[in-house]
């Protein structure tokens, strides 16, 4: 069984920066593969980056502005977003899964495991 929790979220003016965590206990079977996704208001879950194994993806929104870094000591992962836009707003679920291909990453239904989210909220 693996649980996950998210934290770090809050409110940021445009342009600022939020690092969010993910703290995991216990480990998916296989080669292991963890995610963000991200959900605004009445908008579907979106693919935000994902680790695969020592790979790193992104989705093409955060290219360039977030970054993907883990604590393998401490079983977090953590996701670093710089220049955040409005657009970035909603709540950032952190999810694991397993022998996942790579086009199967940015698909939600592929993961098993979920956190219960973190709220990030950019406006000024």
């Amino acid at each position: 069984q693996v649980q996950l929790v998210e934290s770090g979220g809050g409110l940021v003016q445009p342009g600022g920066s939020l690092r969010l965590s993910c703290a995991a206990s216990g480990r998916p079977s296989g080669t292991p593969a963890i995610a963000w996704f991200r959900q605004a208001p009445g908008k579907e879950r979106e693919y935000v980056a994902s680790f695969r194994g020592t790979n790193t993806y992104y989705s093409d929104s955060a290219k360039g502005r977030f970054g993907l870094s883990r604590d393998v000591a401490e079983n977090t992962v953590y996701l670093q977003m710089n220049s955040l836009k409005p657009e970035d707003t909603g709540t950032y679920y952190c999810a694991a899964g397993s022998n996942l291909r790579s086009p199967e990453l940015r698909d939600s239904g592929r993961y098993n495991y979920w956190g219960p989210g973190t709220q990030v909220t950019v406006s000024s």
